[in-house]
């Protein structure tokens, strides 16, 4: 994926059992941005984004939003090392 990059980002308040997870999976293919979603034990929620800068910018944008059941109170973004993976999914 040249010209990528990656970002962790976790998302608190409201995000779990709102349908964020499922709603991220449809954003990201929408954008073309790949990675994962998943629920921490915290009661956060932790995703992994990787793509074109702008995509991933876009996508982190609509993370800070959340679909319309969330209340995302605090979210942490941080750089992360590109990986190769194809496609979006909800980890376990």
């Amino acid at each position: 994926m040249s010209g990528a990059v990656a970002c962790k980002i976790r998302l608190y308040g409201r995000v779990q059992g709102v349908f964020l997870r499922q709603w991220s999976v449809h954003q990201a293919r929408e954008l073309g941005v790949a990675g994962w979603v998943r629920n921490m034990p915290n009661g956060s929620v932790e995703a992994y984004l990787t793509g074109p800068d702008e995509a991933v910018s876009a996508m982190v944008e609509r993370l800070r939003q959340g679909p319309a059941a969330a209340r995302i109170e605090d979210v942490s973004v941080e750089e992360a090392a590109v990986e190769d993976i194809d496609g979006f999914s909800v980890r376990v």
